[in-house]
């Protein structure tokens, strides 16, 4: 596994090594004792699986407020995401900056997004299948959304118009937030 940093600290791109014949591939996505062994010490509880039907399809920017926040493992498995982490610990130095990362069934690549931060993705393409470990259990009382487009925030997502849930469109603007991460 090639483990490559990013300008946030504690997020990682994670590259799987791929063996392929002519029969397909295989790679191993996550691995505790790998993983460790390399100071990432995570315990996923729960896995999620999402469908996006069409391109522009945009969801988030999601997280978890308190005792229910949640670290993520992040992977498209068909088509193509522009996915987004944003750094929303009030003390730390990275505060409100984010890093986008194309993911996509082609490339492989997989994001680990600690807790302290909000998450989210747009399709680069019709047809997407989103996976993604949590290493907490979804806590709909502690569950949070920042919209998408906050001026604060200024995230390039490629896109002016996407398609969103009525509960992103409604979401707050990172200052009028109850986001309690330090």
């Amino acid at each position: 596994m090639n483990v490559i940093k990013t300008d946030l600290p504690d997020v990682f791109i994670l590259e799987p090594q791929v063996f392929g014949d002519n029969r397909g591939w295989f790679m191993e996505t996550w691995s505790i004792p790998k993983m460790q062994s390399i100071g990432l010490h995570y315990d996923f509880v729960q896995d999620n699986h999402s469908f996006s039907s069409q391109k522009g399809v945009l969801r988030g920017i999601h997280f978890q407020n308190g005792s229910a926040a949640q670290a993520k493992l992040v992977r498209c498995t068909k088509g193509a995401v522009l996915d987004v982490a944003v750094d929303l610990r009030k003390n730390s130095p990275t505060y409100k900056r984010w890093i986008a990362v194309e993911l996509s069934a082609e490339n492989k690549r997989q994001l680990l997004i600690p807790r302290g931060f909000g998450h989210g993705f747009v399709t680069l393409t019709d047809d997407v299948e989103f996976l993604y470990k949590a290493d907490n259990p979804y806590n709909a009382t502690e569950d949070r959304s920042i919209r998408w487009n906050d001026p604060e925030l200024n995230i390039n997502w490629g896109i002016t118009s996407p398609t969103i849930s009525e509960k992103d469109a409604n979401a707050p603007l990172l200052k009028d937030s109850d986001c309690n991460f330090i």
